[in-house]
């Protein structure tokens, strides 16, 4: 039964599905789907998304329906499109809709603070603007007469178009408030409230010569133009330094002409202030920025921008996607492989695939762009359901760089002698040819980047006599040595602990720290190097807002010599000067027990080789590692995507991982492990006994097995693995499941990672 008295609100709590509400009489007219409402939820009120009028078809009114309490809108602060957008998420991904559209919405607009009424609002300031012009000397004379300042200030307010913010004129002009206060009181000018955009990247830019495009470019862009058909996906291969940046502008340019808006997602925050500077240099103050480096208050302004039409391309990570932007054209994905765009908690949804999804959902081309492709784009694209574009040539004319392997097991002589083993039975921080070709880019004044995607200082603290290893009491890995702080640190819940003077197993002496971290490639560098300026960008010391930033500029200002940090300066990052990228040590991250493991290292290898030589110096590319003849490595020197694309791909077909099959990644945790253990062993059981009941062919049920990270903030995991020939059978399979077995119990939790990007 519907009503027109009844309709559907989404909360963002754990539960799947909406509730029921009766409308009052006094709200009738008031309420429509996407309006923001209170409503009462146990003991207490809480807001809430209409999501739409009537009672759903399968659900059944009850006897008496609890009242909405207030409307909050005038107006949906979630349009048709969005809304529509969110729907997919919640079915898809098996998520809440009222958790999808929280994380669509800027902070504090459902739930949390929004609920005791402390949503965020719209800044103002206080602006003296005149009201009665003076037009000759004589009537300035007779009216001011001798309050010299009441007229200077007059004269201020005409030299600035009329009016000027109080604040400026008291603090920056010297005008006293009495002063203002004597202008109101005459009657010739007025104080009023303005509302004041909270924008950190506005202000000027520096103007950005516009290039030719290249025969290739113009290629990619004509083809572009073609394709922009409604719905239309585009994969845009294009190695390293090969102009995608510009491809982009010139798909927005058309759009903006077209009257039409566009998103632009960057996979990292610090890539962020790069591209909004070329973005804006073209395009000016038609773009705003949505991130959570922001604070609240920015992007409640960058997000009511875009949604009044101010602003009309909109920039940011994975949250971008759900920009409200007005008459939507394209949307692009920039650097489209990377993990970052999975949203790691929930709703995990993924990035890439909700913005292909709105390009269908609102008729607009949506451009994927990277130098490696993730394999499920790659295999769209070979199959025909992207359309592929490629650029093989940088812009520049210059090849890409040779990338020489460096054994680290072939250490000769020499090579121990230069550089000894970090720590006591650590690996080798610098091989002589690493070091010695720093030196050589240090004399020609040329910059170099240092790559190791392991912060800290050192990987764990070891007992000699026992070999007992230092491990976190919350999670099942091993603590990693900050030097700095003097601490013993968790990367994955945070938590610490005192450097240890004595084994505690055995009462030896105190540890020996071995493996290597940025912290330790930062001060062996300074060592050898001492004359060097260094930086390190790593999530230790990019803590502040705009530290990233601060960073990155002093090095496009070659106030650095050698920047050195993780997986935040491999991608993305454009500076001429850079000659040299040495790689500490690639076999980090390559054997972790992940089916994307290869995937992953080839990716990061090939990304960050590509910030050599981008300018008129040739550049050179030095990977130290253990393991010169996996696959992986040895196509990333030679950079060989569609080499290595074939060999996984040919790799991932038997035991039917993505993208051959669709998968999806079941995790049940709590704090009993053998409760754990249970749970898991039966949700299995019980999802093989429903496929086999249904009859549903081509999926299958694998495990449980512990986590490869089993413990995690003191919460035992335990997967199952879902895999299926198709889409549609795998989302029945997971909706039902979250329906009906979706709370395994007091303490535990299910966790559903549809099309997951890692497995530990």
């Amino acid at each position: 039964m519907s009503s027109a008295g009844v309709c559907e609100v989404a909360v963002a709590r754990t539960f799947l599905g909406t509730l029921a509400y009766s409308i009052p009489a006094g709200l009738v007219g008031a309420v429509t789907p996407g309006v923001r409402v209170q409503v009462p939820l146990g003991g207490s009120v809480v807001v809430g998304v209409v999501d739409r009028m009537g009672l759903r078809e399968d659900r059944e009114r009850k006897p008496r329906l609890r009242d909405l309490r207030g409307v909050l809108d005038e107006e949906p602060v979630v349009d048709a499109d969005l809304l529509n957008l969110s729907r997919w998420i919640a079915d898809y991904y098996v998520a809440p809709l009222g958790a999808v559209l929280k994380a669509a919405l800027p902070p504090g607009l459902l739930g949390g603070r929004a609920a005791r009424g402390a949503s965020p609002r719209a800044r103002t300031e206080r602006v003296l603007r005149i009201l009665r012009e003076l037009r000759t000397l004589t009537e300035r004379e007779r009216l001011f007469g001798r309050a010299k300042r009441q007229r200077q200030l007059y004269e201020t307010l005409e030299s600035v178009g009329g009016q000027a913010a109080v604040r400026h004129l008291t603090k920056q002009l010297g005008f006293s408030s009495a002063v203002v206060n004597g202008l109101v009181a005459r009657q010739v000018a007025e104080i009023v409230e303005r509302e004041v955009d909270r924008d950190p990247f506005a202000g000027p830019v520096e103007a950005e010569p516009r290039f030719a495009l290249t025969p290739a470019q113009q290629h990619v862009v004509a083809e572009l133009a073609r394709l922009d058909a409604p719905g239309r996906v585009a994969l845009l291969r294009g190695v390293t330094g090969s102009g995608k940046t510009v491809v982009y502008l010139d798909v927005l340019e058309r759009q903006l002409a077209r009257g039409r808006s566009g998103i632009c997602l960057v996979p990292e925050i610090a890539l962020t202030p790069q591209t909004v500077q070329r973005f804006r240099a073209r395009f000016g103050d038609a773009v705003t920025v949505l991130h959570s480096g922001l604070s609240g208050g920015e992007r409640f302004d960058a997000w009511r921008s875009l949604r009044e039409g101010r602003k009309r391309i909109a920039i940011g990570p994975r949250s971008a996607v759900f920009a409200p932007v007005r008459n939507l054209g394209a949307i692009i994905v920039d650097e489209e492989h990377e993990s970052s765009y999975k949203q790691s908690d929930v709703p995990r949804y993924h990035a890439r695939s909700v913005a292909v999804m709105r390009a269908k959902m609102e008729g607009c081309l949506c451009l994927l762009g990277s130098a490696t492709p993730a394999l499920e784009s790659w295999e769209n694209a070979r199959t025909g359901r992207y359309h592929l574009l490629e650029l093989d040539e940088r812009v520049t004319g210059q090849g890409l760089p040779p990338v020489e392997l460096v054994d680290l097991q072939d250490a000769t002589g020499r090579e121990a002698e230069a550089e000894p083993a970090a720590g006591r039975g650590g690996l080798r921080v610098f091989s002589s040819r690493l070091r010695d070709a720093i030196a050589v880019r240090l004399e020609r004044d040329e910059q170099t980047i240092l790559f190791l995607n392991r912060r800290g200082y050192a990987s764990f603290a070891e007992c000699a006599p026992c070999g007992h290893v230092w491990s976190c009491d919350a999670c099942s890995v091993t603590l990693t040595y900050h030097r700095r702080r003097r601490r013993l640190v968790c990367h994955h819940c945070g938590s610490t602990a005192p450097l240890p003077e004595r084994c505690g197993e055995c009462d030896g002496p105190a540890p020996r720290y071995t493996g290597v971290g940025t912290e330790q490639v930062e001060r062996r560098v300074g060592e050898l190097f001492p004359d060097a300026s260094i930086a390190r960008m790593d999530l230790d010391t990019t803590g502040s807002k705009w530290a990233h930033v601060e960073i990155l500029e002093a090095f496009r200002r070659r106030e650095v010599d050698i920047l050195l940090g993780t997986q935040m300066i491999a991608k993305g990052l454009d500076f001429p000067h850079v000659t040299l990228v040495g790689v500490i040590n690639a076999d980090v991250g390559l054997h972790l027990p992940d089916f994307r493991a290869s995937e992953r290292t080839f990716q990061l290898l090939e990304q960050v080789a590509g910030r050599a030589g981008r300018g008129s110096e040739p550049g050179e590319v030095l990977v130290q590692t253990s393991r010169p003849r996996h696959h992986a490595l040895s196509a990333a020197a030679a950079h060989d995507y569609v080499g290595f694309a074939t060999r996984e791909l040919a790799d991932r077909g038997e035991p039917g991982y993505p993208p051959h099959r669709r998968l999806a990644n079941l995790v049940v945790s709590g704090k009993q492990e053998s409760r754990v253990i249970d749970a898991a062993e039966e949700l299995s059981e019980w999802t093989r006994e429903l496929v086999r009941d249904q009859r549903l062919g081509g999926i299958e049920v694998i495990g449980p097995a512990p986590c490869p990270i089993d413990r995690l903030r003191e919460r035992w995991r335990w997967h199952f693995l879902v895999k299926s020939d198709r889409a549609r059978t795998l989302g029945g399979v997971l909706r039902y499941l979250a329906e009906r077995r979706g709370r395994p119990g007091t303490g535990l939790r299910l966790e559903i990672d549809r099309d997951p990007e890692a497995l530990l």
